[in-house]
């Protein structure tokens, strides 16, 4: 603000000494054509010319070719107002001359003219006392009205920014209170539509998502200890019953084989849960190869054949030969072998891994003939933990690992029912993902 100040004192300053030159030197050129028509047409001369004689607002004088005066107005008759310098410039044409008079300070206006069968130089002055007087008044208030107004300037700019902070002020406090143990809290929102209120409700926004990220966490640890707890249960009752019966052979291995069951069942959902981890912290490691679509589904099909023929189902593949995808192989196996598991232990009939190409995508399905899903679970097939009441039971993470695999690959997944009845989920690869 002193600098701004500061700025302002200097732009009057310069442009009232601008203004009040720039009228002595109108009111000269004035004056020195008035003189010129005089020294031209009166024979008389200035010292006769009574409305120049003795003039207030200013004085003139007019010299020779060899600089003597032949005419001035009273007092001036033998002072002449140009030096030589000055009388060679004013010979060539028009002159301004600042110079002191006695004790005061005059501006000079010389001009030539041609009279009386001589040239002549006219010159004609003012006094410069005035403009000195009008700039020293200036100066003299923005002297003592400059820190005045930059003192009201600081007062008010410090209220004002006092009044525009309190908000923050207040957010600020709020947020201290804040934590997980106090859910559903936010930050005061003034009621002005500004930056500030903007930034609260921006503030509260993230709030909200902390909250739900923070919910869903608590959600995954609770709902992970319970699928921990059931097979850990089961160890170590299998466990028991093999230490009470310690002789019996048949009873001992089927507690090893339950045993190697249940570990085997720790093992995924501990593989499972490493990788939703990774997936929430965006470190998903994918190793993208050209993969022929064809051959990835055969692979699958080959995997869980012996186990469809025991059960009575079959598996088919449906994929264009040499349709091929830049994809992470094994990423994409685990994905289809989640899919296909669900398929032969929850559903019916036949399984079909089937491939479509369209001009923007490759959509892959894994479509079962049973009962499909219940139209209330299919917003909620993909969350993790979720599970259909009924049939479909299980850690619930499959289907949310199927989805993180799609979403690393810059894809997505969809759960549906098939027109003829059965679960359809599809994987849909946008097209800069295909070979």
């Amino acid at each position: 603000m002193a600098i701004v100040l500061a700025a302002t004192g200097f732009f009057l300053y310069f442009r009232l000494e601008s203004a009040l030159d720039r009228t002595i030197d109108q009111g000269l050129k004035a004056r020195a054509a008035d003189v010129s028509a005089l020294v031209e047409q009166a024979d008389t001369g200035l010292r006769e010319a009574q409305s120049l004689r003795g003039s207030d607002d200013g004085f003139a004088q007019v010299l020779g070719q060899d600089g003597t005066i032949v005419d001035s107005t009273r007092g001036l008759a033998d002072v002449p107002l140009l030096s030589d310098n000055d009388l060679e410039r004013a010979r060539r044409g028009q002159t301004f001359v600042d110079r002191l008079l006695g004790e005061d300070q005059v501006r000079l206006l010389a001009i030539p003219v041609t009279a009386q069968d001589q040239r002549l130089v006219v010159i004609v002055g003012a006094s410069r006392e005035p403009r000195s007087s009008a700039l020293a008044d200036l100066e003299g208030q923005l002297v003592v009205g400059g820190p005045i107004a930059l003192l009201l300037a600081a007062v008010a700019g410090y209220l004002l920014a006092a009044a525009a902070l309190r908000p923050v002020e207040r957010m600020g406090e709020q947020a201290v209170t804040i934590s997980a143990a106090s859910p559903g809290r936010r930050l005061p929102v003034p009621p002005a539509d500004d930056e500030i209120s903007r930034l609260g409700r921006r503030l509260n926004d993230m709030l909200e998502r902390l909250e739900g990220a923070l919910e869903r966490e608590r959600a995954l640890v609770s709902n992970a200890s319970h699928e921990l707890r059931t097979p850990l249960a089961l160890l170590k009752t299998e466990i028991e019953l093999a230490l009470d019966d310690p002789e019996s052979a048949p009873a001992l291995a089927a507690a090893l084989r339950s045993a190697g069951e249940e570990t085997d069942r720790l093992s995924q959902l501990a593989d499972d849960l490493l990788l939703l981890a990774q997936v929430d912290s965006g470190r998903l490691p994918l190793r993208r190869t050209p993969v022929v679509i064809a051959e990835l589904f055969d692979a699958i099909a080959t995997r869980f054949r012996r186990r469809a023929t025991d059960a009575d189902r079959s598996i088919e593949v449906e994929a264009p030969a040499g349709l091929i995808a830049l994809v992470d192989r094994l990423r994409l196996e685990q994905a289809f072998s989640n899919l296909v598991e669900n398929a032969l232990r929850y559903g019916a009939g036949t399984v079909r891994l089937a491939a479509i190409e369209t001009p923007s995508s490759l959509v892959l399905h894994v479509i079962d003939g049973g009962r499909g899903f219940p139209p209330d679970f299919l917003d909620l097939a993909f969350e993790r933990f979720s599970r259909v009441d009924g049939s479909r039971t299980g850690t619930g993470l499959g289907l949310a690992i199927v989805a993180a695999i799609a979403h690393a690959h810059g894809g997505t997944a969809t759960a549906s029912n098939s027109p003829g009845g059965g679960a359809d989920v599809a994987l849909t690869i946008p097209v800069a993902a295909r070979g």
